[in-house]
């Protein structure tokens, strides 16, 4: 099976540094915030689609543009790109979220996959009106995606769960195709979801022996229920011609961080329910270092972590040694690769160029509009 490769929408805005973007901070002349507009996001999604990335995440939460709404949109700013849209079931219903995807699907030509969310940072979800503790939120998940599934089969549907109560729901039309459900969570009921639930079960960048572990337990947990799970990661990227061009914009990027934002973002993060939030933290002990010093694993980074939440681990390299450890997950079973970088209009086009088609030289990656045409033009009087 060969690798799928997906980017990543901004829609907190962007910048060409860590904190830039949707932290509103500012480092340097040529580092100003970039706006999360239709007309950038745009350009992002048409760069994204062009080198060959699948599809590509929007995220969700109080900080960031709606991702229902704002891809919605982008859609007809694209052609072949699917949609990964992050959202979270304590927010809207199981019947509406499974009509929107009916929705989406139809008038978007089948190019949507579903990011389910159980939210763990309980400030924010109390914001919007969610009161149930983690374990709660995860039964909920649980309840509301065996519904969804179940009104996508063109069931009549009537539960009452702990958590999740419907009665004679049903679609009057379902999606086709039916979206693949991702999910991610480090915790015990988040294997339990995953298991019975998803199809592409999602860990941020932990270093490989770690992200080993998460595979074999989250496909025994699904193997006892007469299931099978793909696997993916979510990952930043800095990848150049060199090595050293890698690390040192890494470096660069953490001489633009102030001090007082890592102690606030890290105070911030502290508090977090996330299981997996707490082992990104671990990952670099929230204190500033040099960018090797906070090389967890080859070509791993943990920089980005220090003032963002979510994934924050980065893969800093030559584009040959990006496609080395991508490789390396892929040989553990990973098949999705969920990327970013910043800028992200930029960076999608040093992966797009650099590494993917490293990959598809080794036989893991290959465009998915197909054979692409890159012979150059020839140029009158060079010879």
């Amino acid at each position: 099976m060969s690798l799928t490769a997906h980017w990543f929408l901004p829609t907190y805005g962007d910048s060409r540094g860590l904190v830039g973007g949707g932290h509103g901070v500012t480092t340097r002349a040529a580092g100003a915030a970039r706006p999360a507009d239709l007309g950038y996001l745009a350009q992002i999604a048409r760069a994204a689609e062009t080198v060959g990335f699948e599809g590509a995440l929007t995220p969700t939460g109080a900080w960031c543009e709606d991702a229902w709404l704002t891809t919605a949109m982008l859609a007809g700013e694209s052609e072949r790109l699917k949609f990964l849209v992050a959202f979270r079931p304590g927010v809207l219903s199981p019947t509406l979220a499974a009509q929107q995807a009916a929705t989406f699907q139809r008038h978007s030509q089948g190019r949507l996959l579903l990011n389910v969310v159980t939210g763990g940072e309980p400030a924010e979800q109390r914001a919007y009106g969610d009161f149930l503790g983690k374990d709660d939120r995860y039964v909920r998940t649980g309840e509301f995606l065996d519904v969804v599934r179940r009104l996508w089969a063109g069931e009549t549907v009537t539960r009452r769960g702990e958590q999740v109560h419907v009665e004679s729901a049903a679609l009057t039309r379902v999606p086709d195709p039916v979206p693949p459900i991702y999910f991610g969570g480090s915790s015990p009921k988040a294997g339990e979801v995953a298991a019975a639930h998803v199809d592409v079960y999602l860990t941020w960048g932990e270093p490989p022996a770690q992200v080993r572990e998460k595979i074999e337990w989250v496909r025994g947990l699904a193997a006892a229920q007469g299931r099978e799970v793909r696997f993916g990661i979510r990952l930043h990227v800095i990848t150049r011609d060199t090595s050293d061009a890698a690390w040192a914009q890494a470096e660069q990027f953490l001489a633009g961080i102030p001090d007082e934002m890592i102690e606030k973002v890290q105070a911030g993060l502290s508090k977090s329910e996330s299981e997996g939030q707490q082992r990104m933290r671990a990952l670099h002990a929230g204190g500033r270092k040099t960018a090797a010093d906070l090389e967890v694993a080859p070509n791993l980074w943990a920089g980005v972590g220090l003032v963002r939440g979510g994934a924050g681990t980065a893969l800093v390299g030559s584009h040959t040694e990006v496609a080395d450890r991508i490789q390396e997950y892929y040989d553990l079973g990973v098949t999705e690769f969920v990327l970013s970088g910043h800028p992200h209009l930029e960076e999608a086009y040093w992966v797009g160029e650099g590494v993917l088609p490293e990959l598809a030289r080794r036989g893991l990656w290959s465009h998915p509009a197909g054979t692409v045409d890159a012979t150059p033009a020839a140029v009158p009087f060079a010879e």
